[in-house]
């Protein structure tokens, strides 16, 4: 069992840099939660309300004091925006650790979700001994179909999870 880390840690890549959330990046999480085409393949499907965004920034911050893993902002160091998350979630009744990523829609094909993503899941395997992780991908996501194998990962099947098919694929063990 992992000792529970009551303070995310922060990672840098060459652009980005891997935070915790913070209260004032509810405005700009929000944003990003609204819009439709973002969402449209995470959850339900749909759009999430300011309130449900604020939650889900709490279930971060949650997760890290629980299980000393988690998820991170995504920030550009050059401008220090909030671009989007990536990380760790393995709530109660998930089917394993997931690996995830969302990103504003304004700064999809920049490389950021590879750029994030690869560099939590290798501070995932060396500094939290998460050697086996996740992704569950709603079919015709075919984006994040192709960044999970970027990453590695090779498909698992299907199943049905959160009243929905969901493509399962597995990311290699760590060596």
């Amino acid at each position: 069992m992992r000792a529970a880390m009551f303070a995310t840690p922060t990672l840098l890549t060459k652009r980005l840099r891997l935070r915790s959330f913070r209260q004032s990046d509810l405005d700009a999480y929000a944003a990003m939660c609204a819009d439709a085409e973002v969402m449209r393949h995470i959850g339900s499907g749909g759009p999430v309300e300011r309130d449900m965004a604020w939650r889900q920034l709490a279930l971060f911050a949650g997760a890290w004091a629980l299980q000393g893993y988690g998820t991170w902002a995504i920030e550009e160091r050059a401008s220090g925006t909030l671009v989007g998350r990536t990380g760790f979630i393995h709530p109660e009744g998930w089917p394993g650790c997931e690996v995830g990523w969302l990103l504003a829609r304004a700064h999809w094909g920049k490389g950021y979700a590879f750029e994030a993503t690869a560099a939590a899941i290798g501070h995932g395997r060396v500094a939290l001994g998460i050697g086996s992780s996740i992704s569950l991908i709603r079919p015709g996501n075919d984006r994040s179909v192709a960044l999970a194998e970027r990453l590695g990962a090779r498909s698992a099947g299907e199943l049905d999870f959160l009243g929905g098919p969901t493509l399962l694929y597995r990311h290699p063990d760590a060596a």
